[in-house]
């Protein structure tokens, strides 16, 4: 019996800088562990955790561990631009769109992400003032973690119903109030696809369509995306059974998109050996995403 070769290949993870429960650093240190060789880090909104592993002498070509690439997720709010999405997926529905090798020194596009939290911020305290609201105060139980929590969000709050005996799991906190049309949702306002799509190139990187299994139903959406700029599509993602998988990545070969792939690991569910279990990225994917980037 043949033993599967571990997954070596990441292209989605977030530390605690954003909505991940580990500081990069010790990420960085499970990830090495574990056997990796490529990794992106895609906090939401912000790039203080690449910052931070580059500053530190990790992730670069000379370290022994993993290469990073500087990466991010901006979460995108359905527009007019993309109207038919809304009704396949719903008024409330968002794109993520994964920028990846995107330069850590660009000032125009750090100003965007600012911007970004801000909107993170401001829906943040409208969902703990609509929590008091219901009776269940949690604004004293939000995670705090060493360095800072550059990007707060909805999983912050989960986290800190979990604390507050409000819920059994994340999962649970967000199916009983987090989740569109329960008490405690607020929609999010912010950059539409175009916005981040565009700022990505802007700033050197390459943008993938994160998670998004309907993609091959949707030429329309995709091939509008890819006239502002989309190079890839997120093609392997845990829980996504092999059809789904191999129909994205033909559907990818077929607009003459990139495929990526990654674990979305946060942390809440288990370690980062747990999480890389149930993900397989191909090699080549990594490979043909770096010379991409090389070539941009």
């Amino acid at each position: 019996m043949t033993t599967p070769r571990r997954n070596q290949v990441d292209l989605h993870t977030h530390t605690a800088r954003s909505d991940g429960v580990l500081p990069p650093a010790a990420l960085y240190a499970q990830m090495r562990a574990w056997g990796s060789t490529l990794v992106a880090i895609t906090d939401h909104d912000t790039l203080a955790g690449a910052r931070e592993l580059l500053a530190a002498g990790l992730g670069s070509p000379a370290s022994d561990g993993p290469a990073v690439i500087v990466g991010v997720e901006i979460n995108t709010s359905l527009d007019g631009t993309v109207r038919p999405l809304v009704e396949t997926l719903g008024e409330t529905a968002e794109l993520h769109i994964l920028g990846l090798g995107v330069d850590p020194g660009d000032g125009i596009f750090e100003s965007l992400l600012e911007r970004q939290r801000a909107g993170r911020s401001d829906r943040l305290e409208q969902t703990l003032a609509r929590l008091e609201g219901l009776g269940l105060p949690v604004r004293d139980r939000l995670p705090e973690v060493p360095g800072g929590i550059d990007a707060l969000g909805r999983p912050h709050v989960a986290r800190a119903l979990v604390s507050a005996g409000h819920a059994e799991s994340v999962d649970d906190a967000f199916r009983r109030y987090l989740e569109p049309g329960r008490a405690a949702y607020v929609r999010r306002s912010g950059i539409g696809p175009r916005a981040a799509i565009e700022a990505i190139v802007a700033a050197g990187g390459i943008a993938s369509l994160a998670h998004s299994p309907w993609a091959p139903q949707e030429v329309g959406v995709i091939d509008r995306l890819r006239e502002w700029g989309l190079r890839a599509i997120e093609a392997f993602y845990p829980g996504w059974d092999e059809p789904t998988v191999a129909a994205v990545v033909a559907f990818a070969e077929d607009r003459g998109l990139l495929t990526t792939g990654g674990s979305d690991y946060h942390g809440d569910r288990g370690d980062y050996a747990t999480a890389q279990a149930a993900i397989r990225v191909p090699s080549e994917v990594g490979e043909r995403l770096l010379a991409a980037l090389a070539g941009a």
